[in-house]
């Protein structure tokens, strides 16, 4: 059975207070569940000097008290951790699927796309249709089936707060739908909308700026204050890092549905628990993907 294997995570000091640890230069799906599984760790730990600890797609991020922790002996610690979680096996982690239903290529993010046309790379075309276009794609269906077939692993959190950054699974470099961004950022972007940016897709979670493309609108929030759902009660925030999302498109009506659901508080996410190993990601491909997807597609 094949296997792989990590390179060593170079450590460097950033100021007084930090510790960056870069485990690969490149996005990889090992390399990101490694930094989750890392930085679980260290939480559970509860080292004390450790204020703050961030997971990033490649790396992550810790920040001290030098006056509790010198940062040579932390690093020192870092490293017996980090070589730790460089054993396939010991990369496992609990995560959630979760569906979520979008309407692709609606009137409101296609009316949006319109207004910031003169700063988006090629104003001749919606953004769907730039996507489609740089990804080789003529037919509209047979995009959105792309897009939606495969669940995206959340790598990393931020830019605004609930904003998931979602990377494929399953798929070579060249199977991903990949687009470069707007010349020059939109000052508006409606909340719930899909982008593509990069091999990453986002789902906006409130109205802001944004140059991702834009291809598509989220039935189900993303962010809630109002905790009403009963899958939000406990967070505002639906992203968890390590969990999958799967794209579900729907049409006109059952998007007007599920918006009713929510404002009626009555929706509730269609998901699963799984437990996701990245050796098995690794050793079986697609067909692990697939056998993940059970129950949910």
């Amino acid at each position: 059975m094949p296997t792989f294997s990590l390179p060593e995570t170079v450590f460097s000091f950033g100021g007084d207070e930090f510790i960056y640890a870069e485990i690969t230069r490149d996005m990889k799906v090992e390399s990101n569940l490694k930094a989750l599984a890392v930085t679980k760790e260290l939480r559970d730990r509860n080292i004390p000097g450790i204020s703050d600890v961030v997971s990033s797609n490649a790396s992550y991020l810790v920040r001290y008290n030098p006056e509790v922790i010198s940062g040579k002996d932390l690093v020192d610690y870092l490293k017996e951790i980090d070589y730790t979680k460089s054993d396939p096996a010991n990369l496992g982690i609990s995560v959630r699927m979760l569906e979520i239903p979008v309407w692709y290529d609606d009137p409101v993010t296609r009316e949006c796309t319109n207004r910031f046309i003169d700063r988006h790379p090629d104003p001749s075309l919606s953004n769907l249709e730039f996507c489609m276009k740089m990804n080789g794609f003529s037919d509209k269906e047979a995009f959105i089936e792309h897009h939606s077939s495969i669940p995206y692993l959340i790598t990393m959190l931020g830019f605004m707060p609930g904003t998931a950054w979602q990377f494929p699974l399953g798929l070579k470099e060249q199977e991903m739908i990949q687009a470069p961004k707007y010349k020059s950022p939109r000052t508006d972007t409606p909340e719930r909308s899909v982008g593509v940016g990069g091999a990453f897709t986002v789902i906006y979670p409130v109205r802001g700026s944004g140059s991702y493309q834009l291809i598509g609108r989220s039935a189900v929030p993303v962010y809630d204050s109002s905790q009403k759902l009963a899958d939000l009660q406990d967070t505002s925030f639906l992203a968890r890092l390590g969990d999958l999302w799967k794209y579900r498109p729907v049409n006109e009506s059952e998007y007007m549905r599920i918006r009713k659901e929510i404002k009626d508080g009555t929706y509730r996410f269609n998901k699963k628990d799984i437990e996701l190993s990245p050796l098995e990601y690794v050793n079986k491909g697609k067909k692990y993907i697939q056998e993940l997807m059970e129950d949910i597609q």
